[in-house]
């Protein structure tokens, strides 16, 4: 493995609404295929690399339970959404070279493998990418618990969290002109503060691993091996320094 790594195996999240592009809905080929380029560039450094992806960008199991559905049924339709999304990227690794699985919550043995978590960790110790799909296999559970989750069972050095801007912010910085960024935070600071980087659970499971999550811009070209070898702009979340 390359020195200039920071961590030698991570799981990347990825919203689904970061696959629209500058679409209102569905994928953009040329978004997903710009984040398989920086997902492959770090492959090429030597990381182990897994990956959750959600599904916001074709369901959302809360909006359907807000129209009325059940929420249970709406959560696996959810679910069914990131497998497409998984799928998708798989593609486009793919095309680039880079080998690839996805292994779903939801056995569909006819799509891709099961999850199974000593199979996940055989392909990322051979350098395949693993694909986590289906989220936890559970209704009300977010993908962003389940990548918490699948980052705990696969023994990952660090959580990233690829969203639209560059770390936490006090607020949305492409709404408020004078949101604070944050440098480095604790889990309970983003707990007590409610800044709504990932949700309670996902962040309450990462404290108990002691699971770094490191947030940064998905979409800054290159950002993602910039965050890997320690360098660009990101937050940490981190247990305090006794």
């Amino acid at each position: 493995m390359s020195v200039m790594a920071a961590y030698k195996r991570v799981l990347l999240k990825v919203s689904g609404e970061a696959l629209m592009g500058r679409g209102d809905y569905g994928l953009d080929t040329e978004t997903v295929a710009a984040i398989a380029a920086d997902v492959g560039d770090v492959v090429a450094m030597g990381v182990q690399i897994c990956l959750v992806i959600g599904g916001g960008n074709i369901f959302r199991g809360v909006a359907g339970a807000a129209g009325g559905m059940e929420r249970a049924a709406a959560d696996y339709m959810g679910m069914l959404a990131t497998v497409m999304n998984a799928l998708a990227m798989q593609s486009a690794l793919e095309k680039l070279g880079v080998p690839t699985r996805v292994q779903s919550a939801i056995p569909m043995a006819t799509v891709c493998e099961p999850y199974i978590r000593r199979r996940a960790a055989r392909h990322m110790e051979k350098g395949r990418v693993v694909i986590f799909a289906a989220g936890t296999g559970n209704p009300f559970f977010t993908t962003d618990t389940a990548a918490a989750l699948r980052a705990a069972e696969m023994g990952c050095d660090a959580l990233l969290k690829g969203t639209q801007v560059d770390g936490v912010y006090s607020a949305d910085p492409r709404k408020v002109k004078d949101a604070e960024r944050f440098q480095e935070l604790t889990y309970l600071d983003v707990l007590a503060r409610d800044l709504g980087v990932m949700d309670a659970a996902a962040i309450s499971l990462a404290r108990e691993n002691h699971l770094p999550i490191v947030v940064f811009n998905i979409h800054a070209p290159g950002a993602f091996a910039q965050v890997m070898r320690g360098e660009g702009r990101f937050t940490r979340i981190i247990e305090p320094s006794k």
